[in-house]
């Protein structure tokens, strides 16, 4: 088992940014791939970001490059997402993952509350 603990959330201006954590922990050998997703109320879950561990090969969904950027910390095995120039439309639940696979995300966090304000 994988567990991810995510944290940085809050509220904040448009325009502003927020540093989101994932601490993971447990057999993470396990998990080549982590990424960051998000739900906004009533709509599905979407893909934001991911970076392989190892090698660091980026990823990001078209609605956020440019402004948000992944990242890792081997030392501490935690994965970052810096979010710039946030949009009201950014406000969500962010969400933590990890997979072995790429794009089956198995293990994932309980989520953390981001909302941009106008």
């Amino acid at each position: 088992q994988v567990q991810l603990v995510e944290s940085g959330g809050g509220l904040v201006q448009a325009g502003g940014s927020l540093r989101l954590s994932c601490a993971a922990s447990g057999r993470t050998f396990r998990s080549t791939y982590y990424g960051w997703f998000r739900q906004a109320p009533g709509k599905e879950r979407e893909f934001i970001a991911a970076i392989r561990w190892s090698g660091g090969s980026l990823y990001y969904a078209d609605s956020v490059k440019g402004r948000f950027t992944i990242s890792r910390d081997s030392v501490k095995y935690a994965v970052y997402l810096q979010m710039d120039s946030l949009k009201p439309e950014d406000t969500a639940v962010y969400y933590c993952a990890a997979a072995y696979i790429a794009g089956q995300y198995e293990y994932w966090g309980q989520g953390t509350q981001v909302t941009v304000s106008s």
